[in-house]
Order: C-alpha cells, then sequence, then structure tokens
C-alpha cells in the first residue's frame, strides 16, 4: 500500500510527504547519515562513500533500510509497493564493474549520491537494480520510487520488464500498481470532478436539485485500492488551500492524506493482517525538517533535520517514542570537511570483490 505526494505552498516551500501502509508490523527510527560516512552494499561488492548527509525514517535490520528520506540538497526519495509490476535485474547476470544495488537499499543510495532529481536521473542509468530478501517480511519486495527536490522537480522511478523507467511526475502524487502512466492516464475519467457545486437540474418536468453541498465530487472514488487512492490525492492536493505559513501548508498536506489514511481492521490480507497507515510523514525541502504522526498520536510532532558531526549512522529516536527536541547546531554545509572520494559517482569497489 502507501500514498506519497508533493505539494507547493505560496511560501515557496515544497513538501514530500507519505503513508505508510503495511501489514507487517514495524518499529520505524528516525536516522541520520553525514557527508563522507562509507556504508556496504547489501551484495558486499561496492562500498558507497556519502556525499551528502541525509536523514530519514527506516528500521535497522542489519543494515538500516530508509523507507524515506531528505539530503541537506533538499533532495528527497521515498519507496512505495509496486507488486505484480516490479522487475529487477537478475544478479547472476551482473557485470561486477557496475554497482548493484538492492532495491532495499536504493533510497540510501539516492540521498548518499544525489543532489536534485536530474542528478538521480542521470546516475540510475549506471547501476543495476537487483532484489534481495529482507528480514521483515522474507521476501523480495517489488518497490517503485518517488523522488523530488526543492526546486519543485518530481519524477517516478519504476523497475520492469520493459526495464528502466523515469517518468516526470506532473500530478506529484504516486501509490501502487499498476504503473505510473497507467495512474495518470485514469485521471482523465475524473475530469468532470470539481470543488463547485453541481446546479440544480430538470429531467422532464421533475426537478434535481442537488442533496447538499459537495455535489461537485459525486464520482471521486472512496475505496482504498491503489487507482482510488491515487485519483483522490491528486484531487485533493489540486484543489486544498494552501496556507501562507508553512504551519498552515504543513496542516493542509495531513488533512490532504488523511483521505487515504486506512485504520486497523478495514483493509485485511490474504494472511488476516490488518494493512493499516502506521505513520505520516511530511518534509519540508527547504530545510530538510520532518513532521509526522503515528498511528497512536495523531499530534503532529516534528524532527529538525540534523546538523554537526556525526560518527556513522546515528539512530535519533523512534517515532512511537517521546519527540526529539535537543539538536547540535552548525553554519551550514560549509562547515563540513570535505571528504575525497574515488570514482565519479562515490562509490568504491572493495576490494575483496
Amino acid at each position: 500500500m502507501c500514498t506519497a505526494m508533493t505539494a507547493g505552498a505560496p511560501c515557496g516551500d515544497i513538501f514530500f510527504g507519505r503513508t505508510m501502509d503495511f501489514s507487517y508490523p514495524l518499529d520505524p527510527e528516525f536516522y541520520f547519515v553525514p557527508r563522507g560516512c562509507k556504508w556496504d552494499t547489501v551484495l558486499n561488492t561496492y562500498k558507497i562513500n556519502t556525499m551528502y548527509s541525509f536523514m530519514g525514517i527506516g528500521q535497522d535490520i542489519s543494515p538500516v533500510v530508509f523507507a524515506d528520506g531528505v539530503n541537506e540538497m533538499g533532495f528527497a526519495a521515498a519507496a512505495l509497493y509496486f507488486p505484480g509490476y516490479a522487475q529487477y535485474d537478475p544478479i547472476e547476470e551482473m557485470d561486477r564493474r557496475v554497482p548493484s544495488i538492492a532495491a532495499v537499499e536504493l533510497v540510501k543510495f539516492l540521498l548518499s549520491l544525489c543532489a536534485s532529481v536530474k542528478q538521480a536521473a542521470s546516475l540510475l542509468g549506471t547501476i543495476h537494480i537487483v532484489g534481495v530478501k529482507d528480514s521483515v517480511t522474507d521476501s523480495i519486495a517489488p518497490l517503485h520510487w518517488l523522488m523530488a527536490d526543492k526546486s519543485g522537480a518530481c519524477m517516478v522511478l519504476e523497475k520492469t520488464e520493459e526495464g528502466l523507467q523515469l517518468l516526470d511526475d506532473p500530478i506529484g502524487v504516486l501509490s501502487n500498481s499498476p504503473g505510473f502512466e497507467w495512474h495518470l492516464t485514469n485521471l482523465r475519467n475524473y475530469g468532470n470532478v470539481m470543488p463547485a457545486q453541481r446546479q440544480d437540474q430538470e429531467w422532464g418536468t421533475a426537478a434535481l436539485p442537488p442533496f447538499g453541498q459537495g455535489g461537485g465530487t459525486f464520482g471521486l472514488p472512496g475505496d482504498y485500492t491503489p487507482p482510488s487512492r491515487f485519483v483522490r490525492t491528486a484531487y485533493q492536493k489540486s484543489h486544498v488551500s494552501m496556507s501562507d505559513s508553512r504551519e498552515g501548508a504543513v496542516n493542509a498536506c495531513f488533512h490532504v492524506m488523511e483521505s487515504v489514511s486506512i485504520p486497523k481492521g478495514v483493509v485485511t490480507t490474504a494472511r488476516g493482517t490488518s494493512d493499516y497507515t502506521q505513520y505520516t510523514a511530511f518534509i519540508d525541502l527547504s530545510d530538510g525538517q520532518y513532521y509526522y504522526r503515528t498511528y497512536d498520536n495523531s499530534s503532529i510532532l516534528s524532527q529538525p533535520f540534523k546538523r554537526g558531526d556525526a560518527q556513522g549512522i546515528t539512530m535519533l529516536g523512534k517515532l512511537n517514542g517521546p519527540a526529539v527536541s535537543a539538536y547540535t547546531t552548525m553554519a551550514g554545509s560549509a562547515g563540513y570537511e570535505k571528504i575525497g572520494v574515488r570514482g565519479a559517482h562515490g562509490w568504491e569497489r572493495n576490494e575483496r570483490n
């Protein structure tokens, strides 16, 4: 499941957000990864040198896997399920001279090395994306991704039987299967939906006034399937009133996502488990600040982008725990010591491989 979107505010900020809908219990945490942090790919064939510090929500399943995040350059990415359509490169056929990045670590990879959507699109053409089982589901997660940056650029990444698909996202929305282009075409079925009230009609001599306000939205789908969530989010984000203030804009974003937030019990899997919204989060791409709430706490909490020195990946706090309120600040990215990296893209091959 899951729904993701971008939204522009009158103040000029771009917000990037998502629901995390999942049928397995998660224990999400905020993590910070500093510039210069080196980490091994899941297949242990390459070492990645983090070029941009970033913060995101993830879970430590050895290694830490990120579901979404933002880096110091205002570039953000999120992974969503894409069942029945995701098809990765076969591991056994990989050219070892080209990095093979597991789908579950792609958010971490992109945030480490990309300053913009344009740079990410260029970089993705130089790697293999492969499938590796994760310990939460004990399966290879079928994924696709939404990417955005503070300029307002937004792109969908899908890996299918047709190969790598990099698709501009003019509506700034993503849900699940089928593919993004299908969802975009499907919006044409709802071109008659509008905020304005329908006028009274007459059929013959029969008067047909609307039952009440909202007549213009008749036909807007209300179920929780990916196509319906896509349409509902696209319609609401396109018409919602966005406040001039940051706080008001954040509030509007969360109201849009309320329409696709899934309570426990109303959607169940073949395993008999609830697929529900475990958290909702929005990031202000201008400064990297996270705004979030969880299933058990509907208050909107915030997590500022961490600044300062750190050694390796640092856990900042659990989403389901007390909000972190103390941060070490520094005078912007110029305060970081630039780390030299080997290779044009910020990775180096592990010698043992």
